[in-house]
């Protein structure tokens, strides 16, 4: 019967359902929409009727995966339902979860929350029947259920009849003697007398009115679980109380366990020692200027990209080797942490979070490397606004979880940032949920970590206690929200709620708060240029050519050497050019130890020229030539003269180039054409490549088009399946499809074109599939039956021959 505090879906009207199939089929299509949409996997593939429904629903992966979807108060529920009678009332529900307290005082909130819990589990099939007879779904009993091996989370033990099967007779009666029940004839009227007295509660305070004090210090101490206990072959005086009384029952040699019943009279009737009706609050809040959070978390956002723009620099060179097994091996990271002047755990999420953008790819050569991809160069052309936005939208979606790098795996391999291994499913939906906690804060405010997490296990309880992989997550979101610039001091950033709401409008947000870039630098007499902000682009690339970073910060401080300046010249830059860079490009004039320093390595810049013989140098000034032969250093270059001014090496070009450069010379390379070659370092890049896919966990939630296809197609195969027909001898198929000749199949067609009635036929599509179909055929013509299918609520043509039999349907059936 149908009461007011049924919420969700309604209990059936009329005879009470005998399965979970007959109460969905009361169900209105909403009801079943809502069902398929919180447990998207019983639509893989979509069920043919709603008994196949049911039966995929109380599947026991299905069941696990929806038990692990609910919040901790639903749970509850549940976990009380599976230790509760079979069939539960609502009421005793109601008593087992709010408790029946000697002062008669009980918690408000459960009397208020448990409708919506109970509407939550009917919602998902987990539980079924009417008010006065709940029942949850077999396979979430025997999950939930007390035994031996799997206390229930409850910590109640099983129940006296439970705990008594297979106990002699004879000890039965003892129990009941010693507990002061008359003798009874059978163990069944002894069990239920031994279970009507720990559940009567004058009748149990009497009997423990009685008992030692260290009886009651052991039911304490089982009273909350876990329920089991041991006991010796000769057993204290205090604990063969309990045993003569039933209050300990025996589950096997020296093992011991607490009733259900005893323990519920214990507990003053409630379950749970501590239900948790509603969610905790998002309390004590810590308020900070919103302001002040948005320009501090709009500065690392830039700062994320600047770090970004580093490391697949350091890479598009010589980026690191891919190691055998996939991922980046721990001394690459350690050195892409001392180029970002970061902590590894850093420089792992860096580099996660350009390769889950697609801007960081292995190359897939014979010596794999991670090299940037050609979408690297689109993104550097993209405003910085958008730039942090598509950076953003990746994180949030990804799989990847770099706060796993460096742990080892269940057969004790370490995970490497970048490997196969650092996928985990939920991860987008902890991050999405931490932000979303955030953004319901008033701006500007935080809470506490702890807080936060409190929450997050509230709506989704961890399954163990040692293994809270959604914790792991949060506190990993948490940090890596403050490193993209999401955050800051703990508090959600005004970009950071526009691109929850949208993400093509969070670099409108963004775009007023990042640093404008500067085109000057500041030049110092100690060969240093100071940076006092970022630099556009052009600027910050050509300087890094000329100059080494020295420093970063709020200012990066660049610095001079006759190496950086080599460098510069070796790019095909001129002691010219140079100064009338930095004399555009300065605040302030170029200093002359920077001008002098410039000159002179410009003055012996190509002097010496390195060609391939295997390598020869060539030089007009003999008496060069004459130095570098005398030099020890030069040695292992293994040079000789060839003519007055050119000495050949049996050395490589570059090997010769460098060791030169190691002796203070500055050599350039040249072509066989005798041109000075001009080199720079190669840019490498990946073939095109797409970011990493999200590794899901598990379906899916369909959108609302592909809800009300599958919900038509359960119901139009549902009414296939259950129409009445009319008796016929046609033996039928395993599958109960019918079977007849092709013969009578053709004549019960025709028949049915002329009369317009409805058929029931046997269907096997190309594809081996078999199913059950109700057609008004319309006309039959080549080896064709065209009929308005009742199933797929659509005209189609289907093959005679792949029609397995038909039957006629009850008079009244369509």
């Amino acid at each position: 019967m149908t009461t007011s505090r049924e919420t969700g879906s309604s209990a059936s009207t009329g005879s009470a359902p005998r399965t979970l199939a007959e109460e969905l089929r009361t169900r209105p299509d909403d009801a079943l929409a809502t069902l398929l949409s919180a447990r998207p996997d019983l639509l893989n593939p979509v069920p043919g009727d709603l008994t196949q429904l049911a039966t995929r629903a109380s599947t026991r992966a299905s069941v696990v995966r929806a038990l692990d979807r609910l919040d901790r108060f639903a749970l509850q529920v549940a976990e009380v339902l599976a230790v509760a009678p079979d069939p539960c009332s609502y009421d005793t529900l109601a008593g087992l979860m709010a408790g029946t307290p000697a002062d008669g005082s009980t918690d408000p909130r459960i009397a208020a929350a448990l409708p919506r819990a109970v509407g939550t589990l009917r919602d998902q099939a987990l539980v079924w029947g009417g008010q006065e007879r709940l029942r949850l779904v077999r396979t979430a009993r025997e999950l939930l259920a007390p035994s031996a091996a799997h206390p229930s989370p409850t910590g109640l033990g099983p129940g006296v009849a439970e705990a008594t099967a297979g106990m002699s007779p004879g000890r039965l009666q003892e129990i009941i003697a010693a507990a002061g029940l008359p003798a009874t004839h059978d163990p069944v009227t002894a069990v239920a007398a031994l279970t009507e007295l720990f559940g009567d509660r004058t009748r149990m305070a009497a009997l423990l009115a009685d008992a030692p004090a260290e009886a009651t210090a052991v039911l304490g101490r089982l009273l909350w679980g876990p329920p089991y206990g041991t006991v010796t072959a000769e057993p204290a005086p205090h604990l063969r109380w309990l045993l003569d009384r039933g209050l300990l029952l025996s589950t096997g040699p020296g093992g011991v366990v607490l009733p259900r019943e005893a323990a519920l009279h214990l507990r003053a009737g409630r379950a749970h020692r501590t239900p948790e009706p509603v969610a905790p609050e998002l309390a004590p809040l810590t308020e900070h200027s919103a302001r002040v959070v948005d320009t501090t978390a709009a500065g690392q956002a830039f700062t994320a990209l600047t770090t970004v723009e580093e490391l697949l620099k350091e890479w598009e060179s010589a980026g690191p080797l891919v190691l055998r097994a996939g991922g980046l091996s721990v001394r690459d990271l350690k050195r892409a942490a001392a180029a970002l002047d970061t902590t590894e755990q850093a420089a792992a999420f860096w580099a996660e979070l350009a390769y889950a953008a697609g801007l960081l790819a292995s190359d897939g050569d014979v010596d794999e490397r991670y090299a940037p991809t050609p979408a690297y160069d689109d993104w550097l052309l993209l405003p910085a606004e958008q730039r942090w936005t598509r950076l953003a939208v990746a994180w949030l979606a990804a799989t990847r979880t770099p706060g796993l790098a460096g742990e080892r795996d269940a057969k004790g391999r370490t995970l490497a940032a970048l490997g196969p291994d650092l996928d985990r499913g939920p991860a987008p939906y902890v991050r999405h949920r931490v932000l979303a906690l955030l953004a319901e804060l008033p701006q500007g405010a935080s809470v506490s970590a702890d807080t936060l997490l409190a929450r997050l296990q509230w709506e989704r309880p961890p399954r163990t206690a040692t293994d809270d992989l959604r914790s792991r997550l949060a506190l990993w979101t948490l940090a890596e929200a403050d490193q993209l610039g999401m955050t800051s001091r703990g508090a959600l950033s005004g970009h950071g709620r526009a691109l929850l709401r949208d993400p093509a409008a969070a670099g409108g947000v963004l775009a007023p708060l990042l640093p404008q870039p500067l085109d000057h630098v500041l030049l110092q007499a100690d060969l240093t240029a100071v940076a006092p902000g970022p630099l556009r682009r052009p600027l910050a690339h050509t300087l890094s050519v000329l100059a080494d970073i020295e420093s970063k910060g709020g200012a990066t401080v660049y610095r001079f050497t006759p190496e950086s300046v080599r460098r510069a010249l070796d790019a095909g830059r001129t002691a010219a050019d140079l100064r009338a860079f930095l004399t555009e490009h300065s605040r302030t004039p170029v200093p002359q130890p920077l001008a002098y320093l410039i000159d002179d390595v410009a003055r012996r810049h190509g002097r010496v020229r390195v060609g391939a013989a295997s390598s020869y140098l060539r030089c007009d000034d003999e008496a060069v030539l004459a130095e570098i032969l005398a030099d020890r250093r030069s040695a292992p270059l293994r040079l000789r003269r060839l003519a007055a001014t050119v000495l050949a090496s049996q050395a490589a070009p570059d090997a010769l180039l460098e060791g030169l450069r190691a002796m203070g010379y500055a050599p350039a390379a040249e072509s066989a054409e005798g041109d000075v070659l001009v080199t720079r370092a190669d840019t490498h890049r990946t073939p095109p490549r797409t970011p990493p896919a999200p590794v899901p966990d598990g379906p899916p939630v369909p959108d609302s088009t592909l809800l009300g296809a599958a919900v038509r197609a359960i119901r139009a195969g549902d009414l296939a399946s259950t129409t009445p027909r009319k008796p016929t001898a046609a033996p039928a198929t395993a599958g109960g499809l019918p079977r007849t000749t092709s013969a009578d199949t053709l004549a019960t067609v025709q028949a049915a074109v002329l009369t317009g009635a409805a058929v029931w036929i046997g269907y096997v599509n190309a594809d081996g599939a078999a199913s059950q179909r109700v057609i008004a055929p319309i006309r039959v013509e080549g080896g064709y039956v065209t009929a308005y299918d009742h199933t797929a609520d659509e005209v189609r043509t289907y093959p005679l021959h792949r029609i397995t039999g038909v039957a006629e349907l009850a008079d009244d059936a369509v």
